[in-house]
């Protein structure tokens, strides 16, 4: 009776025992089949995202063919027209002002840097014609498009991270700096109205892609900004 007792209930320690090696095995597959699933699918978005960096580098490179060399020419333009046209009549201020678009979309409290750029820009213009000069501008220009591209293509963990007060000093800084530029190369209200109505519309444009886009974008104007610091592209 004992014997047979020991037979039984050894049976049904030995099926738990098989049935608990099955279902680690199950699950031990399971995990494998999970990991391996998610390493192609980060090898994937690598591969889009290094295809989408390539193609906005293409795009940027080809503004930098086609702008004129001489952004800049040091005389004033005026009318509305004149005024509409010119931010995009230099690369360094097009893809300033598309990487502060791409960026009020990375911070908490971002829709008020786009006007918080067009008042600080505006006030550097007025301090331009004052007649408030500083040295290197063109260089400190492109130091911001390369500030501004790096920050737009930092890590969503460290975007949160930045307290929106240095977003705002940050885009405020910059924002003068191209205000001290271009200030005296416009001439009258309607020449100044025309500038800041198409440098409001290309905020609102770099605003629009989504959140893996505007990194790639970001890491594209940086790179185009240390291009325009080396002096390897123009301006």
């Amino acid at each position: 009776m004992n014997s047979k007792g020991n037979s039984n209930g050894a049976a049904p320690d030995g099926g738990i025992d098989g049935a608990q090696a099955t279902g680690y095995g199950g699950q031990r597959s399971a995990q494998h089949a999970a990991r391996d699933a998610g390493l192609r699918a980060v090898a994937g978005a690598s591969s889009r995202a290094g295809s989408r960096l390539a193609g906005v580098v293409a795009v940027l490179a080809g503004l930098a063919v086609a702008l004129p060399a001489a952004a800049h020419p040091g005389h004033p333009d005026s009318g509305f027209t004149a005024g509409l046209l010119h931010p995009l009549t230099g690369l360094d201020h097009l893809l300033a002002l598309l990487a502060v678009g791409l960026w009020s979309r990375e911070q908490r409290h971002g829709a008020v840097l786009p006007p918080v750029f067009l008042v600080l820009m505006a006030l550097g213009a007025a301090c331009a014609g004052a007649g408030l000069a500083l040295p290197a501008l063109e260089t400190s220009i492109a130091a911001t498009v390369l500030l501004l591209g790096g920050l737009v293509a930092c890590s969503p963990v460290l975007q949160r991270r930045l307290p929106a007060q240095v977003a705002v000093v940050v885009v405020g800084g910059c924002a003068f700096l191209h205000g001290l530029a271009h200030g005296v190369e416009l001439a009258g209200a309607a020449s100044g109205a025309g500038f800041l109505l198409t440098s409001a519309a290309l905020m609102t444009l770099g605003a629009l892609p989504g959140a893996r886009l505007r990194r790639v974008a970001g890491a594209a104007i940086g790179a185009v900004g240390l291009c325009l610091l080396t002096g390897v592209v123009g301006a």
